[in-house]
C-alpha cells in the first residue's frame, strides 16, 4: 500500500511538471512570496511602510531622479536587526529633495527641490542634526545621494517601487490566513455532515445556504464594519465568507468515501469515528479542495483589494494595492495611468498565478488522465 501512494504521489508531481503554466505560476508564486517576506530589505524607502512622503516630487513618472538629503533622527529608538529586516526601519531618515546645496563646515544650506518656475528660500540645516562631524567628503559620500524613482512615486511623493513591494505583504497574508480559515472550518463542517448525516447534515447544510445565499462582498462588509477596520479584521471576514464551498465539496466527498469497503472494515475493527474522519477518510477527499484553496487564495486577493478600494480593508499608511488604485484611478484621465495600472496589473499577475496553479493541480489529481 505505501508503495502505491508513494507511486501516485509520484505520477501527480509527473503529470504537474508537464505543465508549463503550471510550474511558470508555482516559480511566480515562490518568487513573489520571497518578496513579501523580505520587502523591506528590497525596497529602497524602508522606512515603516514605505511612508516617507515628499510632496515636491510627487506623481512623477518611472525613471525619475532626484538629489536626496538624509537628515539622522534626533533620538534613534531601539531596533533589532530582525525587526528592522521584517517590519521596516524606525529610525529610517528623514529624506529631503534638493536642487542644491552649500557647505562651509559650519553651517549646510540647501535649496529643496520644486516644480521648475518657483522660486524657494533657502534652507539651513542644522548640524547638531548629524552624529559626526561633517566633511565635504563625508556629507556627500554619506547624506546626499542621487534617488532613483523606478516606478516614479504616488501623489504623495512616496516611492511606488517600495509602496508596491511592501503592498504584496497585504494580498499574500490575507489570501494565506483567510484560505486557512476557510479550511479549518470548510473541512471540519463538512466532514461532520457527509460522516454523520441525518439532522446534524441538515442543521450544517441549512447554515451553508444561509451563508451561501448573501452576495459575498456584502457578507464581508457587514462582518467588516461589525469587528471594525484594520488589518485583522478584513482576515477574518474574507476567511468566514470562504468556508462554504470547501464544506460543500468536503460533505460530497465525505458522503462518497464512507461507503466504501475499507471504511465497513475501520468500523467492524472498532476505529471510532474520529479516527475514521481524519485518518481513512479525510486523506482520500482532500484532492478537490486543494484546488479549490488555490481558487479562494486567488478570490481572497481580490476581495481584499475590492474592500481596500471601497476604504474599509487595509487602513493607511499600510500600503495595499487595492488603496493605490482608489487613490490614483482619477489620474487615468490626467495622463499619468500607470499610477493605477501598475497595482492593478499586479493584482492580475497575481491572481492569474493562482488560478493557473489551480487548473495545473486539478489535471495532475485527475485519476482519469
Amino acid at each position: 500500500m505505501p508503495n502505491r501512494s508513494k507511486a501516485l504521489h509520484v505520477l501527480t508531481l509527473q503529470k504537474f511538471k508537464k505543465n508549463f503554466w503550471g510550474v511558470f505560476s508555482f516559480g511566480f508564486i515562490i518568487i513573489c512570496a520571497l518578496v513579501a517576506i523580505f520587502a523591506y530589505v528590497l525596497a529602497p524607502d524602508n522606512s515603516q511602510y514605505a511612508n516617507q512622503m515628499q510632496l515636491s516630487i510627487h506623481s512623477r513618472k518611472p525613471g525619475f531622479k532626484v538629489q536626496m538629503l538624509s537628515i539622522p533622527e534626533i533620538e534613534p529608538q531601539d531596533q533589532g536587526f530582525v525587526d528592522r529586516v521584517f517590519f521596516g526601519d524606525k529610525n529610517a531618515p528623514t529624506e529631503m529633495p534638493i536642487q542644491s546645496y552649500t557647505f562651509d563646515g559650519e553651517k549646510l544650506e540647501v535649496i529643496p527641490f520644486v516644480e521648475e518656475g518657483i522660486a524657494v528660500l533657502p534652507k539651513v540645516i542644522s548640524l547638531e542634526r548629524f552624529s559626526e562631524t561633517l566633511t565635504p567628503h563625508v556629507l556627500q559620500q554619506k547624506y546626499i545621494t542621487e534617488r532613483c524613482f523606478l516606478l516614479g512615486t504616488d501623489k504623495y511623493g512616496r516611492d511606488l517601487l517600495s509602496r508596491m513591494l511592501i503592498g504584496i505583504r497585504i494580498s499574500f497574508s490575507i489570501g494565506f490566513v483567510a484560505v486557512l480559515i476557510s479550511l479549518l472550518l470548510g473541512i471540519t463542517l463538512g466532514a461532520i455532515a457527509g460522516y454523520f448525516g441525518g439532522k446534524v447534515d441538515a442543521i450544517i447544510m441549512w447554515l451553508i445556504n444561509v451563508t451561501w445565499s448573501i452576495p459575498t462582498l456584502l457578507l464581508v462588509i457587514a462582518i467588516t464594519l461589525a469587528l471594525g477596520k484594520g488589518f485583522w479584521q478584513v482576515f477574518i471576514a474574507v476567511g468566514l465568507t470562504m468556508w462554504v464551498e470547501v464544506a460543500r465539496v468536503v460533505r460530497g466527498q465525505v458522503m462518497s468515501v464512507k461507503q466504501m469497503q475499507y471504511i465497513t472494515a475501520a468500523r467492524a475493527l472498532g476505529y471510532t469515528h474520529q479516527q475514521i474522519i481524519i485518518k481513512h477518510i479525510l486523506p482520500n477527499s482532500l484532492a478537490p479542495v486543494i484546488v479549490i484553496s488555490a481558487a479562494n487564495f486567488a478570490a481572497a486577493i481580490l476581495i481584499e483589494s475590492g474592500l481596500s478600494f471601497l476604504g474599509i480593508g487595509a487602513q493607511p499608511p499600510m500600503p495595499s494595492w487595492g488603496a493605490m488604485i482608489k487613490d490614483h484611478y482619477s489620474y487615468i484621465i490626467l495622463g499619468k495611468a500607470y499610477l493605477a495600472v501598475i497595482p492593478g496589473l499586479a493584482i492580475m499577475s497575481l491572481v492569474m498565478a493562482f488560478m493557473l496553479i489551480g487548473n495545473a493541480l486539478r489535471d495532475a489529481l485527475d485519476v482519469k488522465n
